[in-house]
């Protein structure tokens, strides 16, 4: 097997099972990868210091949201732990904790469910241990070795993220500070501007407005981390998924 890609996506709330269009991108999305052996997500719902690594074995769902209708809370995705993924981990980076009753919370089962619908793919989910972009993009360095065997990087996040600003239906109009920080990160991903990236909070426009607190971006860094070789040579990188959803830029990375 080549070596996989790594991911950054826009993984929406629950209620992004009813959106067709979305949907349908995630599942063409995957359909268009090499077949994964085994799937690592680090999702901007869980922060955790020391770095923590989650069921390995059964692998429960976090229903980590509140005040939706029932339905979202019956969702089941019954994906393999993968114990050896867990170990190479391990040995991949230092004082690694371990958390076995800790599951797959919202930012990782909502797109897989969509990705993989069978649920036939091991998946392991590890904390986020910081927020610092340039430590995010050094744990990615680290992992970077697991590209090669098999394993699918997925960064869990959302490339705009303001929920006191969300608009009150789907398709509305985006507001200008999203439109603003989306076409900003799609053109500093695109030339690889590295150093605006680790430093998005100060260089990008309506920074704060897209991120009031900045764990949704997080994720980003540690795909774009994994996507760099030994070699320090940069992944052919792109954007899979544009648009808007509650005025939220859904837009999605794939590092080649």
């Amino acid at each position: 097997m080549g070596r996989m890609p790594a991911l950054f996506l826009s993984h929406g709330a629950p209620p992004l099972a009813d959106d067709a269009l979305w949907t349908g991108q995630l599942a063409d999305w995957a359909a268009d990868l090499p077949r994964p052996d085994s799937i690592l997500v680090i999702s901007a719902h869980w922060e955790d210091a020391p770095l923590t690594l989650g069921a390995t074995r059964t692998v429960p769902l976090v229903y980590d949201f509140w005040g939706f209708p029932d339905h979202y809370y019956s969702v089941r995705y019954a994906a393999p732990g993968t114990p050896a993924l867990a170990d190479e981990v391990s040995r991949l980076l230092p004082d690694v904790h371990h958390a076995e009753s800790r599951g797959l919370d919202h930012g990782a089962y909502v797109p897989l469910v969509e990705m993989y619908p069978d649920a036939d793919v091991p998946v392991l989910q590890m904390s986020m241990p910081t927020l610092d972009p340039a430590r995010l993009f050094a744990l990615g360095r680290k992992l970077a070795p697991l590209r090669e065997q098999g394993t699918l990087i997925l960064g869990s996040g959302f490339t705009t993220h303001n929920l006191r600003e969300l608009h009150p239906y789907p398709s509305a109009p985006p507001p200008a500070w999203s439109t603003e920080f989306d076409a900003w990160a799609s053109a500093a991903v695109a030339s690889g501007d590295l150093d605006s990236l680790l430093n998005f909070r100060d260089k990008a426009p309506a920074a704060r407005m897209a991120h009031p607190r900045t764990e949704h971006f997080a994720p980003l860094f540690v795909a774009m981390g994994a996507a760099i070789d030994s070699a320090d040579s940069p992944a052919a990188r792109r954007t899979v998924i544009d648009g808007f959803w509650y005025g939220l830029s859904k837009r999605s990375f794939q590092f080649d």
